[in-house]
């Protein structure tokens, strides 16, 4: 019989993750029971998806802000020290800030506006405009924001960023002193010693303020990137992609990944003789409409994956062959038409040509971890293991 689904997403649940559990061996088991459960075939090109939180806290890889404001200090020089960009979060920034600023004398923060780099608003557009204020080059001192702008509570959280954020600093024992600006440099003034704690943009900030005579230019990327005392640590990312895990300590972006998927899928090839992907998972990169706020506020949406998972996908758009090259067949005769132009790809790129145009020709990996993370959802769902089937399949298969 023919075929009637595509793809499916399933998430999977295991059990509570603690660390030092063999982790591999908990997601290829969970498969398995899911599988037999609920009565489905595991298939070669499934994908099985685990979301990078357990995979850290599998690893133990912690830091407490204790560790951070030591490594801020041994760094930084423990004086004044401009932070730049920081998103607005209480879950992935403000435990960061504790440890930074207890390990300064003044914290100068200056914050992106009319929002963050993920979309975390401050102030609209609008009223930008209705006070004559050019984002691109008016630097805003926090009275002249205030008079301008008064409190503005986030739409979500309910939280003044900038008054908790300054209340994060000054209780944690350091000065603070807050600006508006856009540009990484207009933090020179202030300060010569950066913190800059933008995402995605970090490389071009660094770039910029080394060129403008900054002192010391780091990132959160440059923090935590060895163990402080034992610590937890991350040598490629350091702070970036970290989640709060108590009131003193952070949850890393985890460690070793490329060996994690590599014996999973190898646990998982030997239990089912299907050769089954693997990857891990952080933030989708995709935007809410309501809020405005794009989704990775992860380096990466995955850090690791095995072979078969790189690359972009390669396909043909069928409403623009049903509607173009095909316009005048309806029936079986459409349906072999274009099955047998899909079977006719020969494995060369098709971006540029009409008949791919708008199939989002974006990495496998984004595509598919940003389908998990809205599958596995970040509260109770207890689904940190995401099975995906039939994503690499097409109009053909039956």
């Amino acid at each position: 019989m023919e075929r009637k689904v595509g793809t499916v997403s399933r998430g999977i649940r295991c059990p509570i993750i603690r660390e030092g559990d063999d982790l591999p061996q908990i997601v290829c088991n969970s498969i398995l029971e899911a599988a037999q459960s609920e009565n489905f075939e595991l298939r070669d090109r499934d994908v099985v998806s685990v979301t990078e939180s357990i995979v850290a806290r599998a690893q133990g890889n912690y830091a407490s802000i204790d560790d951070i404001a030591s490594d801020v200090r041994a760094k930084l020089g423990g004086g004044t020290v401009g932070v730049i960009f920081p998103i607005l979060s209480r879950n992935r920034f403000a435990i960061c800030l504790r440890g930074i600023a207890m390990g300064c004398k003044k914290v100068v923060l200056m914050l992106s506006y009319p929002s963050d780099e993920v979309g975390n608003c401050l102030v609209s557009l609008d009223r930008l405009d209705e006070a004559g204020v050019d984002p691109y080059t008016d630097v805003l001192s926090l009275a002249e924001y205030r008079r301008l702008f008064g409190e503005n509570k986030h739409e979500f959280t309910g939280v003044d960023y900038v008054a908790y954020y300054q209340k994060l600093i000054e209780d944690a024992g350091a000065e603070a002193e807050i600006i508006f600006a856009n540009r990484a440099v207009a933090i020179l003034p202030y300060a010569d010693h950066i913190l800059t704690c933008d995402i995605h943009t970090r490389a071009r900030s660094k770039r910029l303020l080394k060129a403008a005579g900054a002192k010391v230019v780091l990132g959160l990327d440059d923090i935590m990137t060895a163990s402080v005392g034992g610590s937890g640590f991350n040598e490629k990312f350091g702070l970036l992609g970290s989640n709060k895990a108590d009131e003193n300590r952070v949850k890393l972006f985890p460690r070793l990944c490329t060996e994690f998927v590599e014996r999973t899928h190898k646990l998982l090839v030997e239990a089912t003789g299907k050769n089954i992907e693997v990857m891990i998972y952080g933030d989708g990169a995709f935007k809410d409409p309501q809020g405005k706020i794009w989704e990775l506020a992860d380096p990466c949406v995955s850090p690791a994956y095995t072979e078969g998972l790189r690359g972009t996908p390669n396909e043909l758009k069928l409403k623009y062959l049903a509607d173009n090259e095909f316009a005048k067949l309806s029936g079986d005769e459409l349906r072999n038409a274009i099955s047998d132009k899909i079977r006719a790809k020969d494995g060369s790129s098709l971006v540029g040509r009409m008949a791919s145009e708008g199939t989002t020709p974006r990495q496998l990996t984004d595509l598919i971890g940003s389908l998990c993370d809205l599958t596995s959802g970040s509260g109770d769902k207890g689904t940190p293991i995401v099975l995906v089937q039939g994503y690499f399949d097409n109009y053909t298969n039956l």
